[in-house]
């Protein structure tokens, strides 16, 4: 059965991508760990800000993969430590960003348990292209046929 939507109306053509990529937002929508958020800091710059506290630098690890943009977090293995009370999450996570085409990673910086991420959004040029309209070829008898009548033009 074909799932209808609202980009696949013949008027928009080519939107396949952007229908794989909402139906993997919707996807991970649910994810609540560890909390983030996004403010703009300029014109053209936003930063993610991550909760990881107890995650040091080698605990994280920032990809970016067909246009997402991936955090991940893995605590080195503490076995050895005794816990009285654990209140503390230190498990694995991972946190996907769609990023729009053109959007750059600029970098991260981990400060007091926040792992900041700062992206540079590029204004979009105006970009205009005139297409020539070419008439139809004539048919080669056609042309023949219309010089020997007109032998002016012959």
């Amino acid at each position: 059965m074909t799932r209808m939507s609202i980009l696949s109306s013949p008027f928009l053509l080519g939107f396949d991508q952007v229908e794989r990529t909402l139906d993997r937002i919707a996807k991970s929508a649910g994810e609540g760990y560890p909390p983030y958020n996004i403010e703009q800091i300029s014109e053209d710059g936003l930063r993610i800000s991550l909760a990881v506290a107890g995650f040091g630098r080698n605990d994280l690890s920032i990809q970016v993969e067909n246009n997402q943009l991936i955090i991940r977090g893995k605590q080195q293995d503490d076995s050895n430590r005794v816990f009285l009370h654990r209140g503390i999450a230190s498990r694995q996570f991972q946190r996907a960003f769609v990023l729009a085409d053109g959007m750059e990673v600029v970098g991260a910086e981990l400060d007091n348990g926040l792992l900041h991420v700062d992206l540079r959004r590029p204004l979009p040029e105006v970009k205009v292209r005139t297409i020539e309209i070419k008439g139809a070829p004539k048919p080669a008898r056609a042309a023949k046929a219309a010089i020997e009548l007109d032998p002016d033009k012959g």
